[in-house]
């Protein structure tokens, strides 16, 4: 069923149960007090049951059926429509999960649709039946409690991405630790709750300032400003932990960048070692190659090379191959090959 509960209340007291939509109706006009009726992912049918009985815009009833919409307030007549976008912190998959619930202000009723498990309504529709004096300012006082309850629920939110932020700059200078992914997954979030939050401070400036026209209370505008205080301080936070993913993640790619520069630098100097011991073996292997090619030549034992009937012919060939390594020793040598 998608009604999750349905009531009518009298000077902030539970008076009626009613089992139906239409029961519903019909009680709240005859005992001339509020209804507030909650449903859960409700079809497109009660969706519109609920429209046409209390003469809801067209515009509010796709927006209901759609889902996936933005934080905002806007008045149809004497309706409101309020999108709030609830958030909880999971933290075994440390992530935040964000939800989505509606809610229908009129003169004397309420209708909120609830699209994901949280906020717990059902926790705030147990706070005002237990502060009748609250409720009997009627519906505007189901709105701030709504509304209290979201932004009461950001707390935790704000500790997880406050214990991460916390986590990841404790891993910034530790060896062998790549946190850029981490950070960039981070700021991800921290721009989504930013979405989340940030109108809220915007639509409750507008519910003050037309709170007169709705005569609400004093008192309860009290309460509205303290929930636009607590919004103020948790978009400020949100805008901290922003500012520090940013800084983080700067950091974090000059470290990235520095331990770059130093493994270049290892490869480099290791290349320049390589290359010292290549041109060693080359020019030893150069030197060795001079005697070796003129003992091959002379070990051909041609009966025409003049040399080998010559009286000077072996020690010139033994000359030869020492003066030509000794030569090309002195070159490398001079080169910085040796």
């Amino acid at each position: 069923m998608a009604i999750i509960d349905n009531a009518i209340y009298v000077d902030g007291v539970r008076t009626e149960n009613p089992q139906s939509l239409s029961e519903t109706f019909e009680r709240m006009r005859e005992r001339g007090g509020m209804s507030w009726i909650g449903l859960y992912r409700p079809s497109e049918e009660e969706i519109r049951e609920v429209a046409d009985e209390f003469g809801i815009h067209a515009l509010v009833v796709e927006d209901a059926l759609s889902g996936h919409q933005r934080a905002k307030l806007e008045r149809y007549g004497d309706v409101l429509f309020m999108v709030l976008r609830p958030a909880r912190y999971l933290d075994e998959a440390e992530e935040v999960e964000f939800g989505e619930v509606h809610v229908l202000v009129g003169p004397d009723f309420v209708v909120t649709i609830r699209h994901a498990e949280s906020p717990d309504l059902g926790r705030v529709r147990h706070r005002l039946e237990n502060d009748p004096a609250l409720l009997a300012h009627g519906p505007e006082a189901v709105l701030y409690a709504i509304l209290d309850e979201v932004v009461d629920e950001y707390a935790p939110v704000l500790a997880g991405l406050e214990n991460d932020i916390d986590e990841i700059e404790s891993q910034l200078f530790e060896a062998d630790v790549d946190a850029t992914q981490r950070i960039y997954e981070l700021g991800r979030e921290v721009i989504d709750f930013q979405r989340a939050t940030q109108p809220l401070s915007g639509m409750l400036e507008a519910l003050l300032r037309g709170s007169d026209k709705c005569l609400v209370g004093e008192e309860l505008r009290s309460y509205l400003r303290d929930v636009l205080d607590h919004t103020l301080r948790v978009s400020d936070r949100a805008t901290t932990f922003r500012t520090v993913l940013d800084n983080a993640l700067t950091v974090e790619s000059t470290i990235v960048a520095r331990r770059q520069n130093e493994e270049m630098r290892r490869m480099t100097e290791l290349s320049i070692r390589q290359n010292d011991e290549v041109k060693k073996i080359s020019g030893w292997a150069a030197i060795l190659f001079a005697p070796t090619l003129v003992g091959t030549i002379y070990g051909m034992n041609f009966d025409h090379m003049p040399e080998l009937h010559w009286l000077l012919g072996y020690p010139m060939a033994i000359g030869m191959m020492v003066v030509l390594g000794f030569a090309l020793y002195a070159v490398f040598k001079r080169k910085g090959w040796l």
